[in-house]
């Protein structure tokens, strides 16, 4: 698990894990990363941000909807 990071980024970072978004082909929209993780939007991206920032999740844009996934996964 990555150290330095808040409550809501470890709670996305461990769905995405188990959702297995590992790698470009695997990445999800926001807006189902926030419905399996159960925490409002807001803090979704919030989350989703910090951790684009700490170099754990990349953002990848696409005709519709931006699509994330892990680029670390310790």
């Amino acid at each position: 698990m990555p150290e330095g990071l808040t409550t809501n980024a470890e709670k996305v970072f461990k769905v995405m894990m188990a959702a297995g978004l590992v790698s470009e082909d695997k990445m999800m929209d926001a807006q189902r990363i926030t419905n399996m993780a159960k925490l409002p939007k807001a803090q979704t991206m919030n989350a989703l941000q910090e951790l684009e920032k700490k170099g754990y999740a990349k953002r990848k844009a696409r005709d519709k909807s931006a699509g994330y996934f892990l680029t670390k996964i310790q």
